[in-house]
């Protein structure tokens, strides 16, 4: 069973604001989250945010851009990506 993974509401906007090569690595990676799972130790500068939360960096360089997720349920894989964006603005 694969994971299901959803945006909120804000980082809907966020990625509509992106550049499309930003559009194109966020995709990528969810569809990396979906097949695999939350913990992405593939991903440059992965790392856990507490206890369910999760980042890694999109593109490095300036400005940096990370993507936040965080898992909302283990038991039916419902992961929940929360920011997407620079790394200046990011909520960590």
């Amino acid at each position: 069973m694969s994971w299901q993974v959803e945006y909120t509401s804000k980082a809907v906007r966020q990625l509509k604001k992106l550049p499309v090569s930003i559009k194109d690595t966020i995709l990528a990676l969810v569809m990396d989250i979906e097949n695999t799972g939350p913990i992405r130790g593939d991903w440059p500068n992965f790392s856990k945010l507490g206890l369910i939360n999760y980042h890694c960096h999109l593109k490095k360089g300036k400005p940096t851009y990370v993507a936040c997720w965080r898992v909302l349920d283990k038991k039916n894989k419902i992961i929940e990506v929360y920011y997407v964006g620079t790394h200046e603005k990011a909520p960590y």
